[in-house]
């Protein structure tokens, strides 16, 4: 009997602690498209090669640095310092668009509408270069508040193929999802800590002792 309580309490903390993990990384590693937080550290993947990828605001935030949405509009530099070392052999180019059909972070290249329409709604673009160093350092000052999609094309001179990322952001906007999503997991760790406190397996209570001596 004891065996199986033991069981169904190691169950549902198993559980509780799942909950944490969809409420406060799962979420995360995925978000904004080609560009996710992993182990603490912001990447872009460009199909299958990566770069770490660091936003600042100089004029504003100093050296503070952001991975995905900037919060003020003001003067911006994105800095894409190679992983994978074959984007050093090929020609990259930077464009930032206005999210104009408003996708959100769901926006994938197939919906942007073809090379007309992503020319028409282009506010930076950054010529095909070979960047043999491994960093590209891209500044762009934003006049305007609202969404925004970064796309960034690797290609590849001897193949011929190219490879894209495409990542949303917003400039100027508060997101409560983070907040909710730390909320979330620290409900679910403060009910895992009732809950198996309630069972005594963390505090171990002593039964009182049934006489006294003489």
């Amino acid at each position: 009997m004891l065996a199986r309580q033991v069981a169904r309490t190691f169950r549902s903390i198993i559980s509780s602690l799942i909950m944490v993990w969809v409420a406060c990384g799962a979420s995360t590693v995925f978000a904004h498209g080609g560009v996710s937080v992993e182990d603490d550290v912001c990447l872009i993947k460009i199909d299958r090669y990566k770069a770490h990828f660091t936003g600042y605001l100089p004029r504003e935030r100093a050296t503070q640095e952001f991975c995905e949405d900037i919060p003020i509009a003001t003067q911006s530099i994105f800095v894409i310092d190679y992983i994978s070392d074959e984007l050093r052999e090929m020609e990259l180019d930077f464009r930032v668009i206005r999210d104009v059909n408003e996708l959100g972070v769901t926006a994938v290249l197939a919906d942007l509408g073809g090379e007309e329409a992503i020319k028409a709604a282009t506010v930076y673009y950054a010529e095909p270069k070979r960047y043999h160093k491994g960093v590209m350092n891209i500044r762009h000052t934003f006049t305007q508040n609202g969404g925004y999609i970064g796309i960034v094309n690797a290609n590849h001179l001897e193949t011929g193929l190219k490879y894209t990322s495409v990542f949303p952001f917003s400039v100027g906007q508060v997101s409560y999802a983070n907040y909710i999503r730390y909320f979330l997991a620290l409900f679910a760790a403060c009910g895992v800590f009732i809950y198996a406190g309630g069972r005594g397996l963390v505090f171990k209570v002593k039964p009182p002792r049934s006489g006294r001596r003489a």
